[in-house]
């Protein structure tokens, strides 16, 4: 028993030879999964008729009414369901639109595609953007593990998750990671890439925030052009009503959606959502939400005032972000991705802290059963998966020597 705890504490348990055998064992029966299941459906609808790619399908519905000429209509849910009707037929369920028109950018130019070619493109490309950025977020630690860590990273359980659903988690990972590796560098750049993950506005507390308190002034330039330019190029293309249509549905999507949890409870990995899975109530879940959000972004902003390495900043800004909103589905899980590889990455190259190895398996796993296991037991997987890291990154960033200095010195002069 001693040795199986010490194990766990220092993650000896975990080899190179045990990380390559699960993350390929993952993936086969991945693979295996989606086979059958494709295997099993007919004219693009799955064994419970339900489009493949479930989700896309909203996107797709949404690209064809923008490409006839119908771009604010995609914001009314019974002209949006028809239109998924037409398509798919009368009895499929329906996928609501939630997003600005910014992502009608990408929706519309797929609905030209056959609904199976649109996918696999969406869902090919978003994946290679996915695995990119994995890969530079190693590289930029040890050019040698780049290759070596694009097998754990395609095997992550969320990305299965988004790749049933045909989501976006994939696409906001890349844009993350790929900003938080170019920040130090090409700070503009970063900016475009936080300005363009405006087309999740949940997850725009944070960032803001954390690069205003480092001082990343190129950055926020970049950012803030990106999004005006985004909005204008958007107005313009589909007209000024798509973005008031998009405003006047976002009381209708909160109150159903994420008050009401018709989207389900279980697939929500928020604060928010897990109070009212527990029988909480509306006032009472957004209270918890908020203490848990100041709490996100006071460790985020005190953390990136820290003049230490910026890959605990990137973990700490990442999975703040996710605990910050109260719209988080499982999907978006994939967004741990890249939290993930920059604790694991700073583990190899400086040694990892007690526990460190283990809990961040754990993470790893985590999002194969977090659905599951809430729906049956109430118990948030994913909630706590992220509130672990969390205090894994501030417990790490807090302890960097150049923090322990800082703070030493500000004692001494005090």
């Amino acid at each position: 028993m001693y040795s199986l705890l010490q194990q766990i504490r220092t993650g000896d348990w975990l080899t190179p030879e045990r990380v390559r055998g699960y993350a390929l064992l993952m993936l086969v029966i991945a693979v295996a999964g989606f086979g059958g299941w494709i295997a099993l459906s007919h004219n693009m609808l799955d064994p419970n008729g339900k489009p493949i790619g479930t989700d896309f399908a909203s996107f797709y519905a949404a690209g064809t009414m923008v490409r006839d000429g119908h771009a604010a209509a995609v914001y009314d849910s019974a002209a949006h369901y028809a239109r998924q009707q037409q398509i798919f037929g009368s009895g499929v369920p329906y996928y609501a639109w939630l997003y600005p028109p910014l992502f009608l950018t990408i929706a519309t130019p797929l609905a030209l595609m056959p609904y199976p070619l649109a996918l696999f493109i969406w869902q090919a490309s978003t994946l290679l953007l996915y695995l990119a950025a994995i890969a530079a977020i190693v590289r930029s630690f040890r050019s040698d593990l780049a290759t070596r860590w694009l097998l754990p990273a395609l095997a992550f359980p969320a990305v299965f998750i988004n790749l049933a659903h045909g989501q976006n988690g994939l696409l906001t990972a890349a844009l993350f990671g790929g900003a938080l590796v170019a920040l130090p560098a090409r700070p503009i750049l970063a900016g475009v890439l936080f300005g363009l993950l405006a087309y999740k506005p949940q997850f725009g507390l944070v960032i803001p925030l954390a690069l205003l308190a480092s001082g990343q002034w190129r950055a926020i330039f970049g950012a803030s052009v990106t999004v005006v330019l985004c909005v204008a190029a958007t107005a313009l293309l589909f007209g000024f009503q798509t973005w008031t249509a998009f405003l006047a549905s976002t009381d209708v999507s909160r109150i159903v959606l994420l008050e009401q949890g018709s989207v389900g409870y279980e697939k929500l990995q928020s604060v928010f959502a897990a109070v009212r899975m527990w029988g909480g109530s509306v006032p009472l879940a957004y209270g918890m939400q908020g203490v848990v959000t100041l709490m996100a972004v006071a460790g985020t902003v005190w953390v990136w005032r820290l003049p230490i390495d910026h890959a605990q900043k990137a973990a700490v800004l990442v999975i703040a972000t996710l605990l910050a909103s109260p719209h988080v589905l499982d999907y978006d899980l994939t967004v741990l991705a890249t939290a993930i590889a920059f604790m694991a990455m700073t583990g190899i190259t400086r040694g990892f802290r007690p526990y460190e190895i283990t809990l961040l398996a754990a993470a790893w796993a985590v999002p194969l059963v977090s659905r599951g296991i809430a729906g049956e037991t109430g118990v948030p997987l994913g909630l706590l998966a992220m509130l672990a890291l969390f205090a894994l990154a501030m417990r790490r960033a807090l302890a960097d020597p150049e923090c322990v200095s800082q703070s030493a010195a500000g004692f001494a002069r005090a």
